[in-house]
């Protein structure tokens, strides 16, 4: 494809601005600075974390732009929206359009896959309603479709002078009387109908037996057939197929029945299909999804085994897992009265209790069960018992968030046994083209889609090959974009709230390449977290084809590659929070090297991650997982060596999270907690006794909701809120813990009921948060904030940066320890009262990782953590690195899935996955230390390592 150039020689383009500057940006950190950087290039913005890189590029630059893009909208449109408010900045000249690529943005519906956000699938679907064949599901036979005329000369050829009986079908295979379907054929003039086989008359007030299943046919006409009488034949064929909705049956002289149909029918079983639209191959359309499970691949069901795990336990002592122990509710009597009719306890143990009996507590109860009601004593209810099915059914569908939360480890989700996960139903299954139904493609890997759409065309007839050539065209273009940014490994049926935070964002920036706009911003937020250095060219050049065309890209980014292949560099720094907010070096990544800053210093080399002199000794035992068999494992044997930090690499896609996430964690999980959680196949683990506690530290969020922040979430809340009811103050006026939270009634402000935001829904764009105009944000009412400690109120902690709230805890050791282990994780510039909302991935887990490193640890314990390098600095890496070792000192096992070489080169123990993504992926090809990984020629982690050491 030629490149198009959009830069027209003078350095201008169409807005007639060379350069986007922004004047006086103020935006949380900024200190009030001026940036100016060139259109149509691609910039990157870089900096230590929280130096204010995100305040510039998301809250300044994008906020700006899409302000001025609601701003154009009608002042009718604009106030169902309500005003937007200007970024804190002055002015900002040769601004374009501007589209926010982040991470956090993923859709956490079901129904979303790869493909239907691609559009691969859409596309997909209508080259099948188009251009496919289809075959009949119960014989294999391919199906035809025939016009009026081409029935008649085929009835008059098979049946010249022979008697035969012409018949509309009308209830095939069903229930029912049909009283009312008898009345109104007879009013429609027909005296005769074939049913279950046999000819009746049809009498007034006729019936059938309504709990058997039925066919009825209509005897439309008794014919001797001959081509004299082909008008009569015509017109009884034209009244047939009308009842029979395009199909009609034949009953010859013998007794035998044959089809015909206008629409594709099978001719040897009588079956026919619907005309195929794109809606029949959609798992999101009832013409298409699987009715079992409707479109969702999977049944989620309560089963015995899900919510009774240990059937020695009695009901009593909490044997029905989601219910817990008994107490005084009205459910737990019924169940008693139950068992108490059938001699048993509730404290019999669940295996004593007889099957039927257990079967009706869960299944319900038709007889009436006595239970005696609290608000007229002496009185009983009678009142049917549903079961506990029934109740959990009841709280999965109205329940609260949090008993919803409670209950749902108990469902047992298992793949749909009517489509076999594929999610649509028999019919569109059966629609092929080369062969292969939608579905298959759907689960190929986009690498072996791309494979098998080469030379389609060829395979295809004449017919087919006129309809495709077009949409096929469409399909590999955006196939392109997804092979491009290195998502070759990933399935278009995989659901989208699967993908790690990265791989939403490329795809979602391939869509955008596939738009092919012009004279547009994007900005990017880290697009190359968890890929591959292998996979991080491929990224590049797809970010560089989008400046090409003629647009602006801006990407906020910590990777070493980016920055020296981009056409300029904005440093922002030179620490976090208040310490950052200014631009400490700018200019091409030429002249960013001669400039003295972090950034610069570490892409010089001035500056580096110091390689251990030794690797440690470890403990000499091993956690062995033999034979995982999980997605795309090829039955991997492992061994984690403890009392070491260990590095698992590879690949985008090579099985690392099935390995760890899917079935690692999951076995550990379940045998010290007893979570429900199911791990992937494997065959046996050894080693367990060495440990005896796991925690894994993943990146999704600490909270949904504006109400939950790093303080509620690490627990140092409440010994704050203990802080200050124990102030004189507070004493005097009564005030317990209760009343500086913001969750309960008292002291928080009851406008916006202590969220500090209101949520405006904004119906056609993403919701907006705005701050609640009665405390202006501040949570609380007039009274709590005039409790005040060392002069601050309870607001005004939660303000306060993590850096701030050390020095002004410092003679509070319980609060200190807490806030302390925030600060050492690189988290010293957020604030305590930050909204969950507004976090990053990599900020959500070392909030998380804090908590549990304030928290004793016991020399035995497993740590998981997934690519804990997340939007760190260089710099910030040294610290992580800092905390991870004293805990790998302590006798620790600290166990990090990750790509970045600054991590993988000071490891103990490297173990690599690959060799490629997908179904070529799956296998450990190298394990050892760095040096050893990088002396490996078939690793593609080894060839970068060798560079870096």
């Amino acid at each position: 494809m030629p490149k198009k150039k959009a830069v027209e020689s003078n350095g201008f383009d169409q807005t007639g601005h060379s350069h986007v500057a922004v004047y006086g940006a103020r935006e949380h950190n900024l200190k009030n600075i001026d940036v100016k950087f060139p259109r149509n290039k691609m910039v990157v913005i870089t900096g230590v974390s929280g130096s204010g890189k995100s305040s510039l590029a998301f809250d300044t630059i994008y906020a700006e732009g899409q302000r001025r893009y609601m701003e154009s909208f009608s002042a009718y449109a604009r106030s169902f929206m309500g005003g937007m408010e200007r970024p804190d900045v002055d002015k900002i000249e040769g601004l374009s359009p501007v589209i926010s690529i982040e991470q956090k943005t993923t859709a956490r519906n079901p129904r979303s896959t790869v493909g239907t956000t691609t559009e691969v699938y859409d596309f997909l679907r209508l080259l099948y309603a188009r251009a496919s064949e289809a075959f009949s599901y119960l014989t294999g036979n391919k199906m035809s479709k025939q016009s009026e005329d081409q029935i008649i000369d085929q009835i008059i050829r098979a049946y010249e002078g022979k008697k035969a009986i012409l018949l509309a079908p009308v209830v095939k295979g069903r229930k029912g009387h049909y009283r009312e379907l008898f009345v109104q054929i007879r009013k429609l003039g027909f005296t005769k109908a074939r049913i279950d086989g046999e000819i009746m008359d049809l009498e007034p007030k006729m019936q059938v037996d309504r709990y058997k299943t039925h066919d009825i046919e209509i005897v439309v006409d008794r014919l001797k057939v001959a081509e004299k009488d082909r008008f009569r034949l015509a017109q009884s064929v034209k009244v047939a197929m009308q009842h029979g909705k395009g199909l009609i049956f034949l009953q010859d002289e013998e007794g035998d029945i044959h089809y015909f149909s206008k629409m594709l029918m099978d001719p040897a079983s009588g079956l026919a299909y619907d005309e195929p639209a794109p809606n029949s191959f959609s798992f999101n359309s009832p013409y298409g999804a699987c009715p079992k499970c409707n479109g969702l691949g999977v049944i989620e069901k309560f089963t015995q085994d899900s919510i009774i795990p240990d059937e020695s336990l009695s009901i009593s002592r909490g044997g029905i897992a989601p219910l817990g122990e008994y107490r005084d509710t009205w459910f737990f009597k019924k169940i008693d009265a139950i068992l108490k009719r059938n001699d048993c306890k509730v404290s019999t143990p669940i295996k004593d209790i007889p099957k039927e009996v257990m079967d009706k507590i869960l299944n319900g109860d038709d007889e009436p069960v006595p239970v005696a009601s609290k608000k007229y004593p002496g009185t009983e209810w009678n009142t049917k018992f549903e079961g506990v099915y029934k109740l959990l059914s009841q709280i999965m569908d109205q329940g609260t968030e949090k008993m919803q939360a409670q209950v749902k480890d108990f469902v047992a989700r298992k793949t749909c046994p009517e489509c076999e996960g594929s999610r649509l139903r028999i019919e569109s299954r059966h629609f092929l083209i080369d062969g292969k139904n939608i579905s298959q493609l759907a689960e190929m890997s986009l690498k072996q889609l791309g494979e098998w759409l080469v030379g389609l065309e060829d395979r295809l007839n004449d017919r087919q090959k006129v309809i495709a050539t077009e949409v096929l065209k469409e399909i590999r273009k955006r196939l392109g974009f997804l092979l491009d940014v290195g998502l070759y490994y990933l399935t278009l049926n995989r659901p989208l709230k699967t993908l790690s935070g990265g791989e939403a964002q490329r795809i979602r920036l391939a869509t955008q390449i596939g738009t092919q706009l012009v004279g547009v911003m994007y900005i990017l937020d880290e697009p190359s977290i968890g890929l591959h250095q292998r996979d991080n060219e491929k990224l590049i050049n797809s970010l560089k084809s989008l400046r090409d065309v003629g647009n602006t890209v801006v990407v906020v980014e910590h990777d070493k590659d980016m920055m020296l292949a981009s056409d300029y560099v904005l440093d922002i720094g030179p620490g976090a929070g208040r310490h950052g907010g200014q631009i400490v070096a700018e200019g091409a990544p030429e002249e960013l090297l001669k400039q003295r800053s972090n950034t610069s210093d570490y892409l010089s080399g001035k500056n580096e991650i110091a390689i251990p002199e030794k690797v440690r000794e470890g403990k000499g035992t091993f956690l062995s997982l033999k034979g995982a068999k999980g997605n795309n494992l090829k039955n991997v044997s492992v061994d984690f060596p403890l009392g070491k930090m260990i590095l698992v690499t590879g690949v985008s896609g090579s099985g690392k999270s099935t390995l760890i996430h899917e079935t690692l964690y999951p076995i550990l999980s379940n045998h010290f907690y007893r979570s429900h959680k199911e791990p992937m196949p494997y065959d046996s683990i050894d080693g367990l006794k060495e440990i005896d506690k796991v925690i894994e530290v993943d990146q999704s969020p600490i909270g949904r909701t504006p109400r939950s922040n790093p303080a509620t979430y690490t627990g140092v809340f409440t010994d704050i809120r203990a802080l200050f009811s124990a102030l004189p103050e507070a004493k005097i006026r009564g005030y317990k813990p209760g009343r500086f939270s913001f969750n309960v009634k008292g002291g928080r402000c009851e406008t916006c009921e202590g969220a500090g935001m209101k949520l405006i829904e904004m119906d056609f764009l993403p919701n907006v948060h705005v701050h609640c105009e009665t405390c202006k944000g501040k949570r609380y009412n007039r009274e709590t904030l005039e409790v005040r400690f060392k002069g601050k109120s309870i607001s005004d902690v939660l303000d306060m940066t993590v850096s701030q709230a050390v020095e002004f805890f410092e003679n509070q050791p319980k609060i200190l320890r807490k806030i302390k282990t925030l600060e050492e994780v690189g988290l010293g510039y957020i604030s305590l009262g930050q909204h969950a909302t507004t976090l990053s991935g990599g900020e959500a887990q070392r909030v998380k990782l804090a908590t549990e490193l304030s928290k004793r640890d016991t020399g035995k314990t497993f740590y998981i953590l997934d690519e804990p390098t997340t939007g760190l600095h260089f710099q910030d890496i040294q610290h992580l690195l800092d905390v991870l070792n004293k805990l790998v000192d302590k006798g620790n096992t600290v166990l990090v899935i990750e790509h970045n070489l600054d991590m993988v080169k000071v490891a103990d123990h490297v173990i690599d996955l690959g060799p490629e993504g997908g179904a070529e992926g799956g296998t450990i090809i190298a394990t050892g230390t760095p040096q050893e990984i990088a002396r490996k020629r078939k690793s593609h982690t080894g060839r970068f390592l060798k560079a870096e050491l």
